[in-house]
């Protein structure tokens, strides 16, 4: 027969029951390679074909978040789907409509603040809110600035005022526990029902796993080994900045996360290949764009955005002898070029306003960078350098701190500062390391994007390097072209410059 029944095994999981045959083409349907398995050791060491495989045909099971694609599947081959109704879990397919007035009135009751003030969430947010709450799984994709903390803190809010379970939200570092944390405390400053301090408890680096308060911010590297019963306190989970999780951990969680019947995933951006986009969804749910980073500058939410492409055009010479160099090697060169970072010293210097230099290689690059911008800078001003060995207490007073000034410098690794950490008032961002990585680019502007006190445009200073050689264009060359793709892609005022190096 060419049918499927389908019923919720549990929050996690969909029960698929159907002949071997389909089961086959259902298997082939979920497979994917995973974009560059041909580097990976595993894949290497032929221990691993280099395919993720999102339906389990031994156990005949499909993520949650999944059924959708579960229903095109059925619907391109023309064969019948059953759906049944799971006595404990429900039916996959159902939404709660949350009746607007009551709607309205959860939101005033919580008395919203920021910095002391009240606030109302914007037209966008109460959406991304109610079609969280509505559906119970979806992946909300709203970039950076727009204001996750918020749409989170109100789908916990209610979670708590309607459920009798623990609420679970799981961020990629330390840095993001405790913003996530200051942040509710800050949107709970005059809620007489919620209190950050007696309800959140933070996890990370060692700390206690075990804790009697009802929500939980979490680092992802700190609980996927936990056991399951740890799991069976939570009714809802929310992943932030979902995109950074490593796949497989990330579904070691969600997988034990089986009594989680909210299951939302935040990010900002997604890195456009199709495994990264169904891998995320089985967990959390279909995508929902909540909105784009042009309408939030058009509307004036955020800073407008003006980005300068300085391509650094090197000697003939120099191109002669890098036109055989390997990829390393070309990085090797352009960090460690004496010319370049007195070039990059010299633009963070001239800067008006807070300024936020980006590096990826601490020690041959950002360290240097930070030493000669600071030995060239007025003793008065104010520089900061921040890499992942930085502890969360000091990035958290870096922070801070700029976020005061009016002229601060902060050379910081794109890995601490590009995720998930925001910073009011940057007026400059230099990209002094080449990425060709859609997510760290789009992360990285959103660093700026935050309205400054002072309603200044942001400038972004984008370093290119030109070591071509005739025909033959140089690796951090393709990347620049790859990120002015990004810019087009996605409407920024962008302008190149060509400048002797």
């Amino acid at each position: 027969m060419n049918s499927l029944t389908v019923k919720k095994k549990n929050h996690a999981f969909l029960s698929v029951i159907t002949d071997p045959s389909i089961e086959n083409e259902l298997s082939d349907f979920f497979c994917f390679l995973v974009p560059g398995y041909q580097f990976m050791p595993a894949f290497k060491n032929k221990m691993w074909d280099g395919k993720i495989r999102l339906y389990d045909s031994r156990k005949k099971e499909l993520p949650i978040g999944l059924f959708k694609y579960l229903k095109e599947f059925v619907g391109a081959r023309d064969y019948d789907l059953f759906v049944e109704q799971d006595a404990w879990y429900g039916r996959p397919d159902t939404e709660v409509p949350i009746d607007e007035g009551d709607f309205n009135s959860f939101i005033n009751s919580m008395n919203l603040t920021s910095g002391g003030n009240k606030i109302k969430p914007r037209d966008y947010q109460l959406t991304a809110i109610r079609h969280g709450l509505e559906n119970k799984n979806a992946l909300l994709l709203s970039p950076t600035a727009s204001g996750k903390s918020l749409i989170i803190y109100a789908i916990m809010r209610y979670f708590l005022h309607n459920r009798d379970k623990n609420f679970l939200i799981v961020v990629p570092t330390t840095s993001l526990v405790e913003q996530m944390a200051s942040d509710f405390a800050d949107y709970s400053e005059y809620d007489e029902y919620f209190n950050a301090v007696d309800e959140i408890h933070k996890i990370y680096s060692g700390k206690e796993k075990s804790s009697d308060k009802r929500v939980t911010i979490t680092t992802w590297q700190s609980i996927y080994k936990l056991p399951a019963t740890w799991f069976e306190q939570f009714g809802a989970v929310v992943g932030d900045e979902a995109h950074n999780f490593k796949a497989k951990s990330l579904g070691t969680i969600m997988g034990k996360l089986r009594d989680a019947e909210f299951r939302i995933g935040t990010t900002g951006t997604l890195d456009g290949t199709q495994t990264h986009r169904l891998v995320l969804e089985g967990h959390f749910g279909p995508v929902y764009r909540v909105t784009n980073t042009k309408n939030l500058m058009d509307s004036g939410a955020l800073s407008e955005l003006k980005i300068n492409v300085l391509l650094l055009k090197y000697p003939a010479e120099v191109c002669f002898q890098m036109k055989k160099a390997k990829y390393q090697e070309e990085i090797d060169f352009i960090v460690s070029n004496e010319k370049r970072n007195t070039f990059i010293k010299n633009l963070a210097l001239d800067q008006d306003g807070n300024t936020l230099v980006l590096f990826n290689l601490v020690e041959k690059h950002g360290k240097p960078l930070y030493n000669i911008i600071k030995e060239g800078a007025h003793k008065n001003r104010k520089i900061f350098f921040v890499s992942g060995q930085t502890d969360v207490d000091d990035r958290e007073m870096v922070r801070q701190i700029t976020e005061r000034e009016k002229n601060a410098i902060v050379v910081a690794s794109l890995g601490t500062f590009s995720t998930g950490v925001n910073i009011r008032n940057i007026h400059n961002i230099v990209f002094a390391s080449p990425s060709k990585s859609k997510v760290k680019v789009l992360q990285s502007i959103g660093r700026g994007l935050r309205k400054s006190d002072d309603g200044r445009e942001t400038n972004l200073y984008d370093i290119a390097d030109d070591l071509h050689h005739k025909n033959r264009k140089n690796y951090t060359l393709n990347h620049a072209a790859e990120r002015i793709k990004i810019y087009s892609k996605e409407k920024f005022d962008y302008k190149i410059y060509e400048l002797e190096i």
